[in-house]
């Protein structure tokens, strides 16, 4: 899926009727009546929604005589995933080392702390006079 199919299905996922036409496909296939029947709008207009989600590649619908069945194209939603999932992967990695370096600076502080006691505690106890 190159950069535009990938603006296109993104920008056709925007819309929440579209969004939710995708849901009601990801449980089975209907056809464009059983899609329109919640929804409070003409025949015409589903059939717009759904030209929107055949153009970004997310369903289709086979050629051949009525009722034809929309189905939801799991590929182009792998290929979405998989472009959400190399930038989650990126922020998480950032936030790992954003975490690391917060450790280091706690430790780093509490090691000058107790380090420094530490220290005046080994050394006074190893120093002859005090014994």
């Amino acid at each position: 899926m190159n950069a535009d199919s990938l603006s296109r299905a993104f920008a056709a996922l925007a819309d929440p009727t579209r969004r939710d036409m995708v849901a009601r496909l990801s449980e089975a296939d209907a056809t464009v009546s059983q899609l329109a029947e919640p929804y409070r709008m003409t025949l015409q207009a589903v059939y717009k929604h759904l030209r929107v989600l055949e153009d970004a590649g997310l369903v289709s619908r086979p050629k051949g005589p009525q009722p034809r069945p929309v189905r939801l194209e799991a590929e182009a939603l792998d290929l979405m995933d998989t472009w959400i999932e190399r930038h989650r992967r990126r922020v998480e990695q950032r936030y790992r080392r954003l975490d690391a370096v917060l450790a280091e600076m706690r430790g780093d502080a509490h090691g000058q702390d107790h380090g420094g006691r530490d220290r005046s505690r080994s050394d006074a106890a190893g120093h002859p006079d005090e014994s």
